[in-house]
């Protein structure tokens, strides 16, 4: 994807000063792909939308993005793992890349 094209896609996508959107409801996976590219990650695997879908899904039911215990007992994958998907603060990263709040408890 070129960098036209991302412009493009996040033209009418509000991000906050913290590199959130807004929004979680204008999220769309090819924005997810997007944000992920932003955030270092090239390719998003089958194990990486197993955690974004979890992630979505949980704040819908809760209403706020989920923390890491909660990502990693929800998705059953360890937090070795979840490091290696999203490095440097997968549970920040994951709520980004997802379209959703910053995590409780992260700063």
């Amino acid at each position: 994807m070129t960098d036209q094209v991302a412009q493009d896609t996040l033209t009418n996508v509000e991000i906050n000063e913290e590199g959130f959107m807004t929004d979680p409801n204008v999220w769309t996976p090819e924005i997810g792909k997007i944000l992920a590219q932003q955030e270092g990650i090239e390719e998003l695997t089958e194990a990486h939308w197993t955690i974004i879908n979890f992630c979505r899904t949980h704040a819908t039911e809760n209403g706020a993005s989920p923390t890491l215990r909660q990502i990693t007992k929800g998705t059953d994958i360890s937090t070795k793992e979840l490091f290696s998907l999203f490095p440097k603060g997968p549970a920040k990263k994951v709520s980004k890349i997802s379209g959703l709040g910053k995590p409780e408890g992260c700063i």
